[in-house]
């Protein structure tokens, strides 16, 4: 669901987000138009409302873990964690953890890739948020619920700051509510 939908309809915050996050056309390949939070976190207030949303929503549901995916779900997640007194579990493309990993690949909407995460860092009965910036075809996000899974931990929730219009009627991710902060921002002209 939409945080508009949720409570948060009109809260200037959101318009803040949104106004700070930057299209990129053409990126990484030809017709992506690339939604930019690097421009989020150079706003201390959008960046502190984005952080704080999140922190009020889960507060009080006895999350255990916050599992980010890489990359920009680790700008976010460790703050969110720090806030609620949950651990933080990277979840990384493949050869970037040490050690014994498990693995779960998916189909991105410009090509395929794979997650991995530590084997022992989630354990059966943590209660899980997985955070990532944006959801487009809900690949990467299911891939995470499946690692969470394999692991018996349960996914409480996915949450992302940008959900395409696409998955505005889909509240659901492989069963799992889906929480969007705001739409995609349209295409700037100082891009």
């Amino acid at each position: 669901m939409f945080a508009a939908e949720n409570g948060l309809k009109g809260d200037p915050r959101l318009e803040a987000i949104s106004a700070a996050i930057r299209v990129v056309p053409d990126f990484p390949k030809k017709g992506i138009m690339f939604q930019d939070i690097t421009t989020l976190l150079l706003d201390h207030k959008a960046f502190k409302h984005t952080i704080d949303i999140f922190v009020d929503r889960y507060r009080d549901m006895q999350i255990s873990v916050v599992a980010g995916v890489e990359a920009r779900g680790f700008l976010l997640g460790p703050s969110i964690a720090l806030a609620i007194g949950a651990k933080f579990i990277p979840l990384r493309k493949p050869g970037k953890l040490p050690g014994k990993v498990i693995s779960e690949s998916y189909e991105l909407e410009y090509g395929h890739d794979r997650l991995e995460m530590h084997v022992g860092t989630v354990e059966p009965r943590d209660r899980v948020i997985i955070i990532d910036d944006l959801v487009a075809t809900g690949g990467t996000l299911s891939a995470a619920i499946s690692l969470m899974e394999s692991q018996g931990a349960e996914v409480v929730e996915c949450a992302c700051v940008i959900g395409l219009p696409e998955v505005k009627g889909q509240h659901k991710l492989k069963g799992k509510p889906l929480y969007v902060l705001v739409e995609p921002s349209e295409l700037d002209e100082f891009c």
